[in-house]
């Protein structure tokens, strides 16, 4: 009897590779990132019809500020690039848009046009396309027992309430509930690490690396990947009967 295939509900992507592509060909890191940007089309709508619910993007870190201004000031603007451009497509597509992150340090025009995408796709019902923006999973866990804390001293909780499912509603994506871990995690131009992304949400997730840089990354490279976790072994820790 064939072995029940694994249900990808929960894609994440860390996208890699836009600069390192941009110089390659001799051109600013920039060009990188607005070949990113485009690609984010081209891989949400193939996410959407593997039947993916939620799709996962790192987009830029809380660590990102660090990097030259003029690069952080076009990373900045990215979101009104790519909201301006593709809404409508979206929009044709029941796609949901959500943003995770420290919204509220972003730049206003940055900020106005993330909240504006969010409300305008508040009632579609179809994949999820949630962006890491200003994100850094660390400082997502410290706000995480910063709040249990101060409700601890608020006497509204005791530390013996403390269990694993509590923390994870007081992640940034309690908001998916079965679907707030990926089932699957994938990283882009062969750096083979997690950079401090959705470090808590991925302690089970399976772990797949790919050679091409984000702009390359394509639709059959997406078909490719969540083919292969569908017929991976998950134990989540359990002993498979099969193995023994």
């Amino acid at each position: 009897m064939s072995k029940k295939k694994n249900q990808l509900n929960h894609l994440a992507i860390i996208m890699d590779g836009n600069g390192r592509w941009a110089k390659k060909r001799h051109q600013p890191r920039v060009f990188g990132h607005r070949e990113g940007m485009d690609n984010v089309e081209r891989i949400t709508l193939a996410a959407d019809e593997l039947g993916i619910k939620v799709l996962t993007l790192y987009a830029f870190s809380t660590e990102n500020w660090a990097r030259p201004k003029e690069e952080v000031a076009y990373l900045m603007n990215l979101p009104v690039r790519f909201f301006d451009k593709y809404m409508p497509t979206l929009m044709e597509n029941n796609v949901k848009v959500n943003i995770m992150g420290y919204l509220d340090e972003l730049p206003p025009k940055t900020y106005d046009i993330v909240q504006r995408s969010m409300a305008e796709t508040a009632n579609n019902t179809g994949l999820v396309l949630n962006f890491a923006f200003n994100y850094g999973s660390r400082r997502e866990i410290t706000s995480a027992m910063k709040e249990l804390g101060g409700l601890i001293e608020a006497g509204a909780l005791s530390s013996e309430d403390i269990t694993e499912d509590l923390i994870s509603k007081h992640l940034m994506t309690a908001r998916f509930g079965p679907y707030s871990d990926p089932d699957l995690l994938i990283r882009t131009s062969g750096e083979q690490r997690i950079s401090n992304f959705l470090l808590w949400q991925i302690a089970y997730s399976e772990l797949a690396f790919s050679p091409k840089a984000w702009p390359d990354f394509n639709e059959d490279d997406l078909k490719m990947f969540v083919e292969n976790y569908q017929t991976r072994n998950r134990r989540f820790g359990k002993v498979d009967e099969s193995d023994s």
